[in-house]
């Protein structure tokens, strides 16, 4: 194992010293190599201070030297990532202009270590500053508001930060409200969230397509989509086109709430508004109905899909499967099975399970062995619980076509590599031997 490199400061001085050279009328000069070199050495350390401590032996033997701003910043990170928040404080404070890349590469990382009011104390030395300087940007000042945000102790901060931003040179903008309209809402504070969406009003701005998403998000989290249904219309009365995240979120809240119906007209709508369903919405649709006993209806959206240019996937016939089965449409159940498997869709052995288990509950042994048959050559391998359940239909109805389906994939090696089960050939050793001894007995008594 490689240890560390560590040594002291007169080490570093020693090394950084080579013979040195004089030239007329010149003192010697140690030669401690080009800024480069040092910058080299203080990014390839990983022990913070023993980076800061090549700096500060680089700075007091050549202070004429020029070092790089890059050396400092990134000896500044390092510092700080290393939980040593004063030695890189005094550090920035050698800075006369921070870079904007810097502060909120620092921002994030104070508030990555659960110190935000470090980043906030930072951003008001900086803009405090007697030393003349431009107005902090708004990208900078959106960084600082995400870290304060990020901790929903500082949101008091962050929101009397937003309000007085114009005092040190920053205008208000419907960005920087959005991230605290965020921050209040995934904390479930949307009474906040929704006046800071009014004030924005107030301050002549027009809210984004965003600053809705965000809150009507916000609302169906708190069961309140009636208010996100309203605040939709108003989006689309005020000329905005819904994105697709914004659908999903109404969607799916309106099947959770059990307003199938409004869910229903709400997709059809969509293309119609300027935004075209997609699968996820369909298929929002299609598990909303199925979990409300109505796989009828999903069968029915499904076969509209392809018309409206959105082709069902995995996901789609999954979804309508189990729901068809969970209701008793085992029949229904099989032609979506064998249709999918027809497109090369392959389920999960799930799918195949539910099947088989509701047909063999019905007595329907054969066709629980066509699934068997058409899963296994699509190289689902049977759960088995999925093998039992045939076995067991097999071994109660005496059924010879099925007995014969079940041998031959008990004898094929490329069928047996693909199933998880071996407990299948217990069982039908002892249905052979059950049925080899009727027919022993039955032909004595006929004898």
């Amino acid at each position: 194992m490689v240890r560390p490199f560590l040594c002291s400061s007169n080490f570093l001085r020693r090394a950084f010293s080579a013979a040195p050279t004089a030239s007329f009328g010149h003192p010697p000069m140690p030669s401690i190599g080009s800024p480069a070199r040092i910058h080299r050495l203080i990014s390839a350390q990983a022990d913070p201070l023993l980076a800061k401590e090549i700096f500060d032996v680089a700075s007091s033997l050549r202070p004429d030297l020029p070092l790089r701003p890059s050396s400092l910043h990134s000896l500044i990170l390092k510092l700080a990532s290393g939980g040593h928040f004063s030695a890189s404080s005094s550090l920035l404070r050698r800075l006369p202009s921070p870079s904007p890349a810097l502060l909120s590469s620092l921002f994030l990382t104070f508030s990555r270590l659960g110190r935000p009011d470090l980043a906030l104390y930072t951003f008001r030395r900086l803009v405090s500053s007697p030393s003349p300087s431009t107005p902090p940007r708004p990208k900078l000042f959106r960084r600082l508001l995400s870290a304060l945000a990020a901790h929903p102790s500082s949101l008091p901060s962050a929101l009397s930060l937003l309000k007085s931003s114009p005092s040190f040179g920053v205008p208000h903008s419907v960005r920087a409200h959005n991230v605290l309209i965020h921050a209040f809402a995934r904390t479930g504070n949307v009474a906040v969230a929704y006046s800071l969406f009014n004030r924005l009003f107030a301050l002549d701005l027009a809210p984004d397509t965003s600053t809705y998403r965000i809150l009507m998000q916000a609302l169906c989290r708190k069961s309140q989509v009636s208010t996100a249904c309203n605040l939709l219309d108003d989006m689309l009365n005020k000329g905005y086109t819904p994105d697709a995240l914004t659908y999903t979120t109404l969607l799916n809240s309106l099947c959770r709430k059990k307003r199938l119906r409004e869910a229903y007209k709400l997709l059809c709508r969509m293309k119609v508004r300027g935004c075209n369903p997609d699968i996820v919405h369909y298929n929002t649709l299609i598990v909303g109905l199925c979990r409300q006993g109505r796989p009828l209806d999903a069968c029915k959206v499904l076969e509209d899909m392809p018309d409206k240019g959105c082709f069902p996937n995995l996901v789609s016939y999954s979804t309508l499967i189990h729901g068809l089965c969970a209701q008793g449409q085992y029949d229904q159940g099989l032609a979506y099975l064998e249709l999918m498997l027809s497109k090369e869709l392959v389920p999960h052995f799930s799918v195949a399970h539910a099947l088989v288990k509701g047909l063999c509950s019905v007595g329907k042994v054969e066709e629980a062995c066509r699934v068997m048959e058409a899963t296994l050559r699509h190289g689902v391998a049977p759960h088995v619980d999925t093998w039992d359940l045939v076995v067991a239909g097999v071994c109660d109805d005496d059924m010879e076509q099925p007995m014969d389906y079940i041998r031959k994939v008990a004898n094929e090696e490329e069928w047996r590599k693909n199933t998880r089960i071996v407990q299948v050939g217990r069982g039908l050793n002892e249905y052979m031997v059950n049925k080899s001894s009727k027919s022993t007995r039955h032909g004595s008594q006929t004898k």
